[in-house]
């Protein structure tokens, strides 16, 4: 059930502009440069994420996961974006909002991850703040929410710098480099302040 959705997903999706950075959908063009960010990240993303599929980083792999976001977005279930420094259109990271739940909850959750040469700069930051519009106001959600491993301390002041609030912890939440981990559980009202 797909009620209190505010624009028509029969078309491509808009990009979302933020302060240096520009989001949008990912798009088969984008896969060199993403395998090669993904590749030369991988020991720094390895210890947040799940484990990657032997063929992750392959052309046929991208474009399954194109398929995959396509059908998700035509069903609210997801919404993924690849994040650009708008400087020179690299692509320095990306993120999803995901498993989109309607009905009486109006709430979604948010994946994140930044390339290594990219960490740091302020990237993610401007991209979840250019996001946390979308989420309310275009997709009408009235909570968004995020998880992160309580070691991960970037991303906790990622979080806590971009208006999301601690509100509880989760053990074994999420399996994540072939280990069951506790998480942090964050979020964020439509109704907090900026």
């Amino acid at each position: 059930m797909a009620f209190f959705r505010s624009v028509s997903f029969s078309e491509p999706m808009p990009a979302i502009t933020g302060a240096g950075v520009t989001l949008r959908a990912p798009q088969g063009s984008d896969h060199a440069e993403w395998a090669a960010l993904r590749e030369a990240s991988r020991s720094f993303l390895t210890p947040w994420e799940p484990i990657w599929p032997a063929d992750d980083l392959t052309r046929g792999a991208f474009r399954r996961r194109l398929k995959r976001y396509a059908e998700d977005q035509r069903n609210d279930l997801a919404y993924a974006f690849l994040i650009f420094r708008s400087d020179d259109n690299a692509l320095v990271g990306g993120l999803t909002l995901a498993n989109i739940r309607r009905g009486v909850a109006q709430a979604g959750s948010i994946g994140y991850w930044i390339g290594a040469p990219f960490a740091r700069h302020g990237y993610m930051s401007a991209a979840m703040r250019a996001l946390v519009p979308f989420g309310f106001r275009t997709l009408r959600l009235h909570r968004l929410e995020a998880a992160c491993i309580p070691g991960n301390a970037a991303s906790v002041r990622l979080l806590e710098k971009t208006g999301f609030t601690r509100e509880g912890y989760a053990r074994a939440y999420l399996c994540i480099n072939g280990v069951w981990q506790d998480h942090l559980l964050y979020a964020r009202l439509q109704d907090d302040p900026a």
